[in-house]
């Protein structure tokens, strides 16, 4: 029976979410079972594509990753796929009709990360749109359900949110994305000189983008308000932990956020969500 084998493909999905994120994975369980599956699907995809471009070192990263695109759009328009992570990306995207202009922005992120790439303003604006934004986009048409209009309503404080997200995992991946990968995301910054007053420039920022994205959660449907809290709120405190290492620190180390700190912000988010103080 295919109900066997699509059952299996979210089950990929959801495993692979949980093997590389806990943080979201813990949000993802936040949200109504009925919104679940598509977004443990498409973070699966996203996953995938990522590790083409970050891990898969001494393979031919182009040509998979113009594979995983050629595979993509075929899967969406035959409604099936072999690859059980594509099958529930594109069982997804479908029941949702998730815009592929999205996944086009996605893609070509990525492959903008197989070269090494002088990021000024407009470029890291095009990366932080197609790596992060959109990908809170997609999220955003599963949470809506088919209404337009709160899609389009929503969508400035998703693409915030996806931003914010992104330049947060910026500042904690700093140490491999510089001395591994050979990356340097922001824009007009000299690593050589990577200070204390450049690390509080991009700070700002970023704050101003989480402050930005609350008042859009504040207004998502129940089945989905709660759980994108929730990972807003892991990575706010992260964040935290980020601004409070000098950049010394965070040229260095990975700054991680222990469990049992993510288990007292799941229950004071849930605290303050049950009496609407967010």
């Amino acid at each position: 029976m295919k109900q066997l084998f699509d059952e299996l493909a979210h089950e990929v999905s959801r495993r692979t979410t949980n093997k590389y994120s806990t943080s979201f994975s813990l949000g993802i369980l936040a949200l109504k079972l009925s919104i679940r599956q598509g977004v443990y699907a498409v973070y699966g995809y996203v996953r995938l594509a990522d590790e083409i471009v970050d891990s898969f070192h001494g393979y031919d990263k182009a040509k998979l990753l113009k594979r995983l695109k050629v595979e993509t759009y075929q899967a969406i328009e035959e409604g099936i796929s072999l690859n059980p992570i594509m099958q529930a990306f594109q069982e997804t995207v479908n029941r949702y009709q998730i815009d592929t202009d999205l996944i086009d922005q996605f893609l070509h992120s990525m492959e903008m990360d197989l070269h090494k790439v002088d990021y000024n303003s407009e470029r890291y604006a095009e990366y932080i749109f197609g790596s992060a934004e959109v990908v809170g986009l997609m999220c955003l048409q599963i949470f809506t359900e088919g209404n337009k209009e709160q899609y389009n309503r929503l969508k400035p404080y998703a693409m915030k949110l996806g931003s914010a997200f992104q330049k947060v995992n910026f500042l904690r991946d700093l140490k491999d994305d510089y001395q591994l990968l050979g990356r340097t995301y922001f824009p007009n910054i000299d690593m050589g000189y990577f200070d204390n007053q450049v690390k509080q420039e991009i700070e700002q920022e970023i704050a101003a983008e989480f402050k930005d994205a609350l008042v859009g959660i504040k207004q998502l449907p129940p089945s989905s308000k709660f759980g994108v809290y929730l990972a807003y709120k892991y990575y706010l405190s992260l964040f935290k932990a980020i601004k409070s290492k000098s950049s010394d620190e965070i040229l260095n180390n990975r700054i991680r956020i222990p469990n049992a700190k993510k288990a007292f912000v799941a229950v004071k988010s849930y605290i303050r969500y049950k009496v609407a103080v967010l």
